[in-house]
């Protein structure tokens, strides 16, 4: 069945073109807009800059408190996708748009949204083609995956460049834990053993752990600890994007949406604080299990005191592709910054029949030569 077209002009943030007026849209990988229509090439202001330390962070209690200052807030018009609930933001008059995660048609509600404004972003370095390499060689060094499936998304298919939204959060910590540390001994024991079917009495070597109750501190600073944002992709498939490159950072400006959709958080402050305090106590784990030492450890609590919490609102770009190849849809995304990819895992029922059956051959032949050979 084939999916209906629908527009998606009106859904791209639009920089006008000095010498013609058409839309430009972002260079990926070059600090500059282009234009498709006259070649014109503009470029994005220096004075922005680069990198993290041109970010402000913002205090985490105002956050979550919903006191922070009308400057750090945002209005803008957006669309909820019913089918993976995907927030994007939509810029023109157009109300209808297809979702890029999943390509469900969508009829808009033309409201508001008020939003936390992004810090920063990550601009797009991959350009489509390159993502479509990249997707190309990973659906090919997939097994049993099904050759069409691969052909169609080969042919040139769009992708759609997404900056996805995200959290990424700042603390220090102090923890005090207490436990105990186990320490490996061995005993020489007698034990019954089997040996030819009779059984022996063997001298063995046997393992102890003697526990010794401890307690200390640990302390870590945690920064940018990065969550993602929304609810329109499977955690995993986020997970598996990473690393992102957070040194590429640069202060928010819509030039570098030119020509891309963004999308809106979807899971807020509280959630992703809750996430990241998660993490972090996942990190403090393996700190104090370090600092017990030992063999082996037991952590009975651990305590732990926040402080100097921040966080930032940014975006990171992915690629993200929709197929519908014999009416089932394959979602797939590619970080624009790395080229990892990351999708639905399709499968080829014939290949793995196929495969079965010579298995099951190469079985059948093994037994029949060794039967011969026993003879």
């Amino acid at each position: 069945m084939a999916l209906p077209k629908v527009s998606r002009d009106k859904t791209e943030h639009h920089t006008p073109c000095e010498a013609c007026g058409a839309d430009l849209r972002f260079a990926p990988g070059q600090e500059k807009l282009v234009c498709d229509h006259c070649g014109h090439e503009q470029a994005i202001p220096r004075a922005l800059g680069r990198g993290r330390s041109g970010l402000a962070e913002l205090p985490l209690a105002a956050g979550l408190a919903a006191r922070l200052p009308a400057a750090a807030m945002q209005e803008s018009r957006t669309l909820t996708c019913s089918n993976c609930a995907a927030l994007i933001e939509i810029t023109g008059a157009n109300h209808a748009v297809q979702c890029p995660f999943c390509v469900t048609p969508v009829v808009i509600d033309t409201g508001l949204t008020r939003q936390i404004k992004p810090q920063g972003l990550v601009p797009f370095a991959l350009t489509e083609a390159q993502a479509h390499a990249a997707l190309g060689k990973w659906l090919s060094g997939l097994w049993f995956a099904p050759s069409g499936l691969t052909q169609y998304a080969r042919k040139g298919r769009r992708m759609t460049g997404v900056y996805a939204p995200f959290w990424t959060f700042d603390a220090e910590t102090r923890s005090h834990y207490t436990g105990a540390r186990g320490d490996a001994y061995y005993e020489t024991e007698q034990v019954r053993v089997e040996v030819n079917g009779k059984m022996e009495t063997r001298s063995q070597q046997v393992r102890h752990v003697r526990w010794t109750p401890v307690a200390g501190r640990v302390a870590r600073d945690f920064d940018d600890v990065v969550i993602y944002a929304s609810r329109s992709l499977p955690p995993a498939y986020m997970a598996a994007l990473q690393p992102w490159d957070l040194s590429a950072l640069t202060p928010y400006h819509p030039d570098y949406l030119a020509g891309f959709e963004a999308e809106g958080y979807t899971v807020d402050l509280s959630e992703g604080h809750g996430q990241a305090r998660t993490e972090m106590a996942r990190v403090i784990d393996m700190d104090v299990r370090r600092d017990i030492g030992g063999d082996e450890q037991r952590v009975a609590s651990i305590d732990t005191d926040f402080s100097a919490e921040t966080f930032k609102h940014i975006l990171l770009p992915i690629w993200t592709a929709a197929y519908r190849y014999r009416d089932r849809s394959y979602r797939f995304v590619v970080n624009a910054q790395t080229g990892q990819v990351r999708g639905d895992r399709p499968w080829s029922a014939w290949k793995i029949a196929f495969a079965v059956a010579l298995a099951a051959l190469a079985l059948g032949l093994g037994l029949w030569l060794y039967n011969i050979q026993q003879h």
